[in-house]
């Protein structure tokens, strides 16, 4: 991929290194004056007790990114660039349909991470908060996506990203306000099946910007496309179930198997548009 030339992207937040705040002592102030009294019946110094809090309450001394090694921060860097380039795609695709786009924040973490969708972690990939309007990756994912999954790649990096940004697509849209409500009157299954959909049309979303970048940007080299194929192939929900549990439950897929997810993204690749990632409509997905 030719990530070298384009601008990088404004909207990353760069908390690597943090760590999940606990919280302060509860009660703030009064919890602090009722620890001292008792302290003092207990024939204990106050003061003794008030620095140890002060203590569990002190910030981390965390690495901050000028800290990380030199690798990880040209993968932020890549991050940025490719972040910066579905901001300009997807900006432009909606201004054509006279919509506004609001460009996502991306949040480059390290372990944990607080979100207004609750406790992210680093074992549950990259994801997409629809009530913060964000996403989510540990870059150690990358390593994950190489070895373990075995699809390396710049490419294959990028349509992690451009998948995550395919969901807040969605968010824009009012389509995942709409899905959440269809699976608050569902069942398990049907549930599942809804989730299904909604995962796939981010694949073919994330097709869509790979289209565009490449016809207005050049962006794609020989063999990046299969690296994305590979990488939609090998997180496949029934190639990962085989992998974990030895067997394939179609009822408990949430996200497409390795075909469905292969297919759809290379729909939104060869036809570049909205209508064509209609996955709600389509009879075989």
């Amino acid at each position: 991929m030719r990530w070298g030339i384009g601008r990088k992207s404004s909207n990353v937040e760069d908390r690597r290194g943090s760590s999940v705040s606990p919280g302060g002592l509860a009660g703030g102030g009064l919890g602090l004056l009722v620890l001292a009294l008792v302290a003092s019946l207990f024939g204990v110094n106050p003061s003794f007790i008030l620095d140890q809090v002060q203590q569990l309450e002190r910030p981390p001394v965390t690495s901050g990114p000028a800290n990380r090694p030199t690798a990880e921060n040209q993968l932020a860097e890549f991050v940025s660039l490719v972040l910066a380039d579905t901001e300009d795609t997807w900006q432009d695709l909606f201004k054509r349909e006279g919509l506004t786009y609001k460009e996502p924040k991306l949040v480059l973490f390290t372990g944990q991470i607080d979100s207004a969708c609750g406790l992210g972690q680093a074992a549950m990939g990259p994801f997409y908060c629809p009530g913060d309007q964000k996403v989510y990756i540990d870059l150690s994912f990358y390593d994950d996506l190489k070895q373990r999954y075995q699809a390396p790649g710049d490419f294959a990096q990028a349509y992690v990203i451009a998948h995550e940004v395919g969901h807040h697509v969605q968010t824009l849209l009012g389509i995942s306000s709409k899905v959440t409500a269809l699976k608050g009157r569902a069942n398990k299954v049907e549930a599942n099946q809804l989730s299904v959909r909604q995962e796939l049309q981010a694949d073919c979303f994330a097709g869509i910007w790979a289209h565009h970048a490449d016809k207005a940007r050049q962006v794609l080299e020989e063999g990046d496309v299969e690296e994305a194929l590979q990488a939609a192939s090998s997180i496949g929900d029934d190639r990962l179930q085989q992998q974990s549990q030895g067997r394939i439950s179609p009822e408990s897929f949430t996200h497409g198997t390795s075909e469905q997810r292969v297919r759809w993204f290379k729909l939104g690749l060869q036809e570049g548009n909205l209508e064509a990632c209609n996955t709600f409509a389509a009879r075989q997905l």
